[in-house]
């Protein structure tokens, strides 16, 4: 079976990775993903973008690919789209014109649930199997959609899980992003704190970077240790301090307790503020308030992310009641996701 894959985003192509192992051997992959996966069409690293700004430099290009996959389509046996919803719902709308009874399965969908709700008739209309990874998103969908919940990807990767906490913070690790505008923003911020928490301090980079981008988006990393897997390092750390993101998820998933620090550029914020209206950002945060009336963690978006506000933060931080929290978000989530997508790709009856 030729399977046609997008997935632009690093996250997306670790669950890819662990939804590899559940395919056939039979299954290949053309596309766009990471290429320990096959021999994608593009290198990933050309796809990185921050913001809205960033995504209007890149759309003569995106176009392009976007042309290109719809081609792939032709030779395509079904269609896997992850995540990147401003490229793959598009390529979706092509790919169904052109063909279709080609099968489309999205997987972590748009958060159309947050902004954009006019996407969801043309989600249901498009897309022949949507799963989705957050248990309160089929609500928000007509009761004929093809949407199902089919667990969260991270309980598939994340293999460790606290079950009690040191009595004191001795090491603290540091994510300031994976993409190069959101480290810079973090870390002139986080290189104070360090100084001023005086602890262990671990920062996680991402395996792709080289030597040389490591220097010029990290500075001088003399009072860091540096480590690259995220799951091991959160697990043996005492407490984090993290950009918006998965990894935000990963570390309420753990039992780390952390403290949420997101910077965006002026105008991106400006049009996101505008436009999606949540009163959270940390995913993590948004389905705990699904099944309690407070937050999981704080968050500190813009402005607010000083250095005294997160020291505050992280003084008051009751870190034992955010333990039993996060007990409380794995049973939310309930299972992993890579089996029951497995059985959708290749006609299976999920669990």
């Amino acid at each position: 079976m030729k399977l046609l894959v997008s997935a632009l985003e690093h996250s997306a192509n670790v669950h890819l990775k662990s939804l590899k192992k559940e395919l056939s051997d039979d299954v290949e992959f053309i596309g766009i993903f990471d290429s320990e996966l096959g021999t994608p069409i593009i290198d990933l690293r050309s796809l990185a973008i921050m913001g809205f700004v960033d995504a209007i430099k890149k759309l003569r290009f995106f176009f392009k690919l976007n042309a290109q996959m719809v081609d792939l389509a032709k030779d395509a046996d079904k269609i896997l789209l992850i995540d990147s919803s401003g490229f793959n719902l598009p390529l979706a709308k092509k790919i169904k014109k052109r063909y279709p009874n080609k099968e489309i399965i999205y997987y972590i969908l748009p958060q159309a649930w947050a902004w954009k709700k006019k996407r969801i008739p043309v989600l249901e209309k498009t897309i022949d199997h949507l799963a989705s990874i957050l248990p309160f998103e089929k609500a928000y969908y007509s009761d004929n959609a093809p949407i199902s919940y089919v667990g969260h990807p991270l309980l598939d990767t994340i293999k460790e899980f606290k079950n009690e906490l040191n009595s004191n913070v001795k090491k603290i690790a540091f994510m300031p992003g994976s993409r190069k505008g959101e480290i810079k923003k973090l870390m002139p911020i986080f290189q104070e704190l360090v100084k001023e928490l005086e602890v262990e301090a671990i920062i996680i980079i991402p395996k792709h970077f080289t030597k040389e981008e490591i220097k010029e988006l990290y500075g001088n990393l003399s009072n860091f240790c540096i480590a690259n897997d995220a799951h091991k390092t959160l697990y043996e750390v005492d407490f984090a301090f993290i950009c918006s993101g998965t990894a935000t998820l990963e570390s309420a998933l753990i039992g780390t307790p952390f403290i949420l620090s997101y910077i965006a550029k002026p105008l991106d914020y400006f049009i996101a503020s505008n436009l999606i209206k949540l009163s959270h950002i940390g995913l993590s945060n948004i389905m705990f308030t699904q099944f309690n009336d407070r937050d999981l963690h704080p968050e500190f978006i813009q402005e607010n992310v000083t250095v005294s506000n997160l020291i505050k933060a992280f003084n008051q931080f009751d870190r034992e009641r955010f333990l039993e929290d996060s007990k409380q978000l794995r049973e939310y989530l309930k299972y992993g996701s890579s089996k029951n997508i497995a059985s959708i790709i290749e006609g299976k009856n999920e669990n």
